[in-house]
């Protein structure tokens, strides 16, 4: 919203007296303060911390934000965790701040958690190519393709044992190996969202994994279907004959047990709403970024536990 202010806590305990066991409880004291003041973020940022003991802090952090949020006082503070995707998901936090240089994930950065049991999975990400990715001087596909390769080094480095394949979208959808990310360009296409999620469920189906997951890249907006066999478009709005088609599509991966995980590279109003609408159908997860602040994204979790996939 235009002239909104976000108030946004940057954690240091280094700031506090005492030994380290002291220094965490009093930063505990001002996270709690911080959540009783209506703080939008606060984000933890203590990079010293390994991994594991990342994780502990950020639980013991989400335990005082929800017992000090009061839950009709408004939306409650939302916790980010610093550079750490697998601490964000392990603890169920509301997101994850990335510095712009810091989107490629390393093999030593990654740790598998007791809580993560995506064992045997197959992955499709699906990249939006249409015109709107570069539309007004917005440059959204450069951040797309550092996502589906962090994404990629995610799922290749913690679960060997998976599968990953990448898809584009445009006018159509178009399978592509996965060294070709770095050169993909958009065009003068419209977004067929719809069109991708079917050919993700098609390369799905090829992947005789116990679970499987899609990934999509995108700025939101779905402005193209085929029908009767003729591309049907509007760029305008939300068309939505394009949106309930799109929706009944995401409702059939939740059927077939295909969980979306969308990352939105918006912020109108619009989109947001009709990703949030697509997550929920689909019972996936949703993370939103503007094109200039990649990193730093607010995960909207529906399902608030770290999914456990079959083995």
């Amino acid at each position: 919203m235009p002239g909104h202010s976000l108030l946004y806590y940057i954690t240091d305990r280094t700031q506090f007296p005492g030994s380290e066991g002291e220094r965490r409880q009093h930063l505990l004291v001002a996270i709690a303060e911080a959540a009783r003041s209506r703080v939008d973020f606060i984000q933890l940022r203590e990079k010293d911390l390994s991994a594991r003991e990342l994780q502990t802090l950020a639980s013991e952090a989400l335990r005082v934000i929800r017992k000090s949020s009061s839950a009709d006082a408004g939306p409650a503070t939302r916790l980010l965790i610093n550079s750490r995707l697998d601490v964000c998901l392990a603890v169920g936090a509301s997101g994850v701040h990335f510095r712009s240089d810091d989107i490629s994930i390393a093999e030593d950065d990654l740790e598998v958690f007791e809580t993560e049991h995506n064992s045997n999975c197959a992955t499709v990400v699906m990249i939006d190519i249409s015109h709107s990715m570069i539309l007004y001087g917005e440059d959204r596909i450069t951040p797309a393709k550092k996502v589906a390769l962090a994404l990629t080094e995610l799922i290749l480095t913690k679960y060997p044992k998976d599968s990953i394949d990448v898809l584009l979208f445009g006018d159509e959808a178009v399978e592509v190996p996965i060294g070709e990310i770095p050169y993909v360009k958009v065009g003068p296409y419209h977004t067929n969202t719809k069109a991708g999620l079917e050919l993700a469920q098609r390369i799905l189906r090829r992947r005789k994994h116990n679970n499987k997951q899609i990934f999509m890249i995108t700025d939101g907006k779905p402005s193209a279907l085929f029908e009767n066999g003729q591309l049907y478009t509007n760029s305008f709005g939300l068309d939505m004959k394009i949106v309930n088609r799109t929706l009944e599509e995401a409702d059939r991966c939740r059927r077939a047990g295909i969980p979306i995980t969308t990352f939105m590279l918006a912020t109108d109003p619009m989109l947001v709403n009709f990703v949030e609408q697509l997550s929920k159908i689909n019972r996936g997860r949703a993370f939103y970024t503007s094109p200039d602040r990649l990193g730093e994204y607010i995960l909207a979790d529906y399902i608030r536990n770290r999914r456990k996939f079959v083995h």
